[in-house]
């Protein structure tokens, strides 16, 4: 049962959300919105987005300080993307909360941890981190096969080996190549699927084919929508991925928004979740109903609606 409910939800048979058709203006209005939020809590959204890049740095020093782990540089940092949509995913809540005129205070972007979606959201979660890996695998391969098993004698011996010599420049296009279909295949599956598994509780298959629905329908729109993102994340890449706590929560909310303009508004959306600390309490006075959830008898106890 648990299994059944991280991959359709809450119902064994699952209506698929409609999906619509959007345009170039629909992709400017998601990143106008985005920016709103943004400028709307900068300091929650910073704090969110500011382990992205310093992960990023971590991952990057270690495979400098050591030669054999130099080829995987530039693959962590252009692959590193690939999670993104995990990183945003507290980002995606407060511009839940706030369209819903809820509390947005930085506390409340933990309370994924309480949606009825967070097995899917999990389990999405390591997909994209599996596809990260994968890519890591399939860049050292490609590295292997044009420059030998041999390590990199020095930073400098790798760099002008990779920039000024054939075999370097194929490497790189290969690598740019491969990586592409890697970036349309995550961009894919989880351009809407996070957020609407915050949401709606309809699980982690659902949520990807939906996101491929919405992909499919839009195919001119969502490709320019992934060259804004890929633009932008290199520019806030540059320098030391500085730029990205900027960058990432305005891509973040604006993704959010960006749901809201390709798939229709549910009738019955999460409401805004609480953990069971927030809880009215009972008094001894409900016994014995209060050992019992109340949605048992038709009522609930979440104290705001979304």
């Amino acid at each position: 049962m648990a299994n059944s409910h991280i991959l359709v939800g809450a119902s064994t048979n699952p209506l698929q959300p409609v999906v619509r058709r959007i345009s170039t203006s629909d992709l400017y209005y998601a990143l106008a919105r985005g920016y709103d939020d943004f400028a709307a809590f900068p300091s929650h959204a910073v704090f969110l987005c500011v382990i992205y890049p310093l992960v990023g740095i971590l991952l990057i020093g270690s495979t400098l300080g050591t030669l054999s782990l130099l080829p995987l540089a530039i693959p962590i940092a252009t692959g590193f993307a690939l999670v993104g949509p995990v990183a945003a995913i507290g980002l995606y809540e407060l511009s839940r909360r706030r369209e819903a005129g809820l509390d947005s205070s930085l506390s409340h972007a933990f309370d994924v941890l309480h949606s009825p979606s967070l097995g899917a959201i999990i389990a999405l979660g390591v997909l994209l981190m599996a596809i990260f890996l994968i890519w890591l695998v399939v860049a050292e391969a490609l590295y292997m096969e044009i420059f030998g098993y041999a390590a990199p004698t020095s930073i400098e011996q790798f760099i002008t080996g990779l920039l000024t010599t054939p075999r370097g420049w194929t490497l790189i296009i290969v690598r740019w190549g491969i990586g592409f279909l890697f970036a349309a295949l995550v961009l894919s599956i989880s351009a809407i699927s996070f957020p609407l598994l915050l949401d709606r509780d309809v699980g982690a298959a659902v949520a990807i084919h939906t996101s491929l629905r919405v992909m499919a329908a839009n195919p001119l729109a969502m490709a320019l929508w992934g060259l804004i993102v890929a633009v932008l994340l290199i520019i806030g890449s540059i320098p030391f991925f500085i730029g990205l706590a900027v960058v990432m929560p305005v891509l973040g909310h604006a993704t959010w928004h960006l749901y809201r303009r390709t798939v229709e508004p549910d009738r019955n959306p999460h409401s805004g979740y609480q953990p069971p600390h927030e809880r009215p309490r009972r008094s001894a006075a409900d016994f014995p109903s209060a050992l019992f959830p109340t949605h048992w008898w038709g009522k609930s106890d979440i104290g705001e609606n979304g």
